[in-house]
C-alpha cells in the first residue's frame, strides 16, 4: 500500500513539474526571483492543475443522496434561503522549488549539455581524506571496529576469550585510529563577467530583461561548478565594476562607449583571473548602439586578439529598443567570426528563454 501510494504521490509530482515547465516562459521573467540564492524557496503558482480525487463508479440508485427520495424534498442549501452557486470554483494551487531546483527544470526545458569545463587540472583544492589505519591518534578518530577486531584476536589466541560469556575489553595495543592525510584535488572554477549597456538608449525594461536573463544563466554556470566568482561592469561612455546589488538596481544615462567595458574585463581577468587556471565567461548585453564605428573596430580588435582567446564563450545579446540603433549586432557578426562567439536578439521578456538557450545550448 505505501509503494501505491508513494507511486502516485511521484506520478503527481511529475504532473506538477511538467506544467511548471510547460509556464517556464512566464515564470522565469518573475522580478521578484533575482537576488535569491540556490537553496531559497519560491512559490509557484498553478491555477488550472486538477488536484487527486475519487472517482466513483455509475449511479444506479438515483436521487440525492442515499434513496430515491419524495417529490418536493428540500436538499440541503434551499431550506435556508441560500441556493448552490453554478459556475466552477478557482482555487490557484501554490508548488515550492528552490531556485536550485528550478534552474534544473529551466536545463530539462531548453535541453541544455552540461558544460565541460577546461583548464581544470590547473587550479587545485586542499583537501582532507582518510587513508588507512594506524596504532596512534587522537580520540576522536578512532575505529571503534577496528580495535574491537585486534582485542578479539589478541583474546582468541591468548586463550582468554570465552564463548560462554562473551566478553572483549581492549587494551592499549588494541587501539587504532583512521589516519588522515591532505590531498590535492583539481577543481573547476568559473569566472563570470556581466557587462551591462545602462546608457540612455537603454531603457527600464530593457535593464530589467538583462537582469533577469542574466540571473538565470549566472544560476545555471553555477551548477556546473564547484566555484563561481561573478564580476559585473555597467558602461555608458564610461565603465566600471560594481557590486552585484549596483548590478540589479542602477539607474543611470548618458552615451555608450562599448570598448570601454570590454578594455576593463579583458584587463580585469588578466590581472585576477588567468585563463590557464579560470573557465571565463563573458555576456554583454546592450541595445547595440555605440558611440562610432571607429569605436566597434576597437571593439572587435579587443574581441579577436584578447577576449575570445581566453573565453570558453563570449556572448553578446542585444535588447531591443525604440531608442537604439541596434547596428552593433549586425556589425559584429559581419567581422568578427569564432566558434565561442554567440550573438542574441532579445526582443522582449518573453525571448529570454530563448536567448538562454542560444548562450548556454554549446555546453561550454
Amino acid at each position: 500500500m505505501i509503494k501505491r501510494i508513494e507511486r502516485d504521490r511521484k506520478r503527481f509530482e511529475d504532473i506538477v513539474r511538467g506544467r511548471v515547465k510547460q509556464d517556464l516562459r512566464k515564470h522565469i521573467t518573475r522580478h521578484e526571483l533575482i537576488g535569491k540564492q540556490g537553496d531559497e524557496i519560491v512559490s509557484i503558482p498553478l491555477p488550472r492543475i486538477e488536484p487527486p480525487r475519487f472517482r466513483y463508479g455509475p449511479r444506479e440508485r438515483g436521487g440525492v443522496g442515499q434513496g430515491a427520495g419524495n417529490v418536493g424534498d428540500p436538499i440541503a442549501g434551499e431550506e435556508d434561503g441560500t441556493s448552490a452557486g453554478d459556475q466552477p470554483g478557482f482555487h490557484p494551487r501554490e508548488v515550492e522549488f528552490s531556485i536550485e531546483e528550478f534552474t534544473g527544470l529551466l536545463g530539462e526545458t531548453l535541453e541544455l549539455p552540461r558544460i565541460q569545463p577546461k583548464g581544470a587540472d590547473s587550479l587545485t583544492a586542499v583537501k582532507g581524506r582518510y587513508t588507512g589505519i594506524r596504532r596512534v591518534g587522537p580520540e576522536t578518530l578512532r575505529s571503534f571496529r577496528r580495535t574491537y577486531r585486534e582485542a578479539l584476536k589478541r583474546q582468541i589466541s591468548t586463550g582468554s576469550y570465552d564463548p560462554g560469556r562473551p566478553t572483549v575489553v581492549p587494551i592499549r595495543d588494541d587501539m587504532r585510529y583512521r589516519s588522515w592525510r591532505d590531498v590535492r584535488e583539481p577543481v573547476a572554477n568559473a569566472a563570470i563577467f556581466y557587462l551591462m549597456d545602462v546608457s540612455g538608449s537603454m531603457g527600464q525594461e530593457q535593464k530589467d530583461i538583462v537582469r533577469i536573463e542574466s540571473f538565470w544563466i549566472d544560476n545555471w554556470i553555477r551548477s556546473n561548478y564547484d566555484g563561481v566568482v561573478s564580476r559585473y561592469i555597467i558602461h555608458d561612455a564610461q565603465a566600471k565594476e560594481v557590486d552585484r546589488d549596483t548590478f540589479f538596481s542602477t539607474r543611470e544615462s548618458g552615451g555608450t562607449r562599448i570598448s570601454s567595458a570590454y578594455e576593463l574585463a579583458v584587463e580585469t581577468a588578466e590581472r585576477e583571473h588567468p585563463a590557464n587556471s579560470w573557465n571565463l565567461y563573458f555576456f554583454h548585453f546592450s541595445d547595440g548602439d555605440n558611440l562610432s564605428s571607429g569605436d566597434n573596430e576597437r571593439c572587435f580588435g579587443l574581441l579577436r586578439e584578447r577576449l575570445l582567446p581566453m573565453s570558453n564563450l563570449f556572448g553578446y545579446g542585444q535588447v531591443e529598443s525604440r531608442a537604439g540603433s541596434g547596428a552593433f549586432l549586425g556589425a559584429l557578426e559581419a567581422n568578427v567570426e569564432a566558434e565561442n562567439l554567440v550573438v542574441s536578439r532579445i526582443a522582449n521578456r518573453e525571448a529570454i528563454l530563448d536567448s538562454i538557450g542560444d548562450f548556454l545550448g554549446k555546453g561550454k
